[in-house]
């Protein structure tokens, strides 16, 4: 089984979620008590998809959350570099256009996107600013960017309670329900790792965007940051 370490070495988090990808959707919910469907919802709102609309989805995975894009009518293109969680995609969704690419330098041409979204994948990506500059390459001018992204709480009794359960309680119950709990130990780490919501901020204005505004999810567990290139 692969853990990868947290310098994010491509092959060895693409063989990490290979490992992960028959139960990682139901392993979310577990693992999230079930809030990974509310925060898809407000990822959903957040991008506003529209008809004919051209929607880039990074870390797609088996491209569940491309679904709510999809049904708006718009066009969504579900990317991801681990080819086992396309392959489980491709059977659950075999309409869906899946594609393999990495998000540091993505297999599109520039200005294609009107949207481009990215969920709980950014922590996974080595350079994730060279990431956002890719993102921001493949948007169209007045496109936008929305990002979804593990975060810090804000209120210090529940940051301490939320660090608690990710290093004691979150390990334990991915070996019940995750056919990868070493993959879990990683979540862990790297989400304490991970920049705050004003750092990430930075980044993204760093990377190009403008108009960068996020929003606090389940008291900062999670954070919404978004976007726009500018026309």
């Amino acid at each position: 089984m692969t853990r990868p370490s947290l310098n994010k070495q491509p092959h060895e988090v693409a063989s990490m979620f290979d490992d992960v990808a028959e139960r990682y959707d139901l392993t979310n919910d577990v693992l999230s008590l079930g809030q990974d469907r509310v925060w898809r919802k407000e990822v959903a709102k957040a991008v506003d998809a529209r008809p004919a609309q051209k929607i880039l989805d990074l870390a797609a995975g088996t491209a569940t959350s491309s679904l709510p894009f999809s049904r708006t009518g718009a066009y969504v293109v579900p990317c991801d570099f681990s080819l086992g969680m396309l392959q489980v995609g491709k059977r659950k969704h075999p309409w869906l256009p899946l594609t393999a690419g990495d998000a540091t330098r993505l297999p599109f041409k520039d200005d294609t996107f009107d949207a481009v979204t990215i969920s709980f994948g950014l922590r996974n990506v080595q350079d994730f600013d060279a990431g956002l500059r890719e993102m921001y390459r493949v948007t169209k001018p007045g496109g936008r960017v929305v990002i979804c992204e593990f975060s810090h709480p804000t209120w210090a009794p529940f940051r301490t309670v939320y660090t608690e359960y990710l290093m004691r309680a979150l390990p334990p119950v991915a070996r019940a329900v995750s056919s990868n709990p070493e993959a879990y130990v990683y979540l862990a780490e790297s989400i304490r790792a991970w920049p705050d919501q004003p750092a990430l901020a930075e980044r993204l204005q760093k990377a190009g965007w403008s108009k960068v505004a996020w929003r606090n999810l389940t008291g900062g567990v999670v954070a919404l940051h978004r976007g726009f290139k500018e026309s």
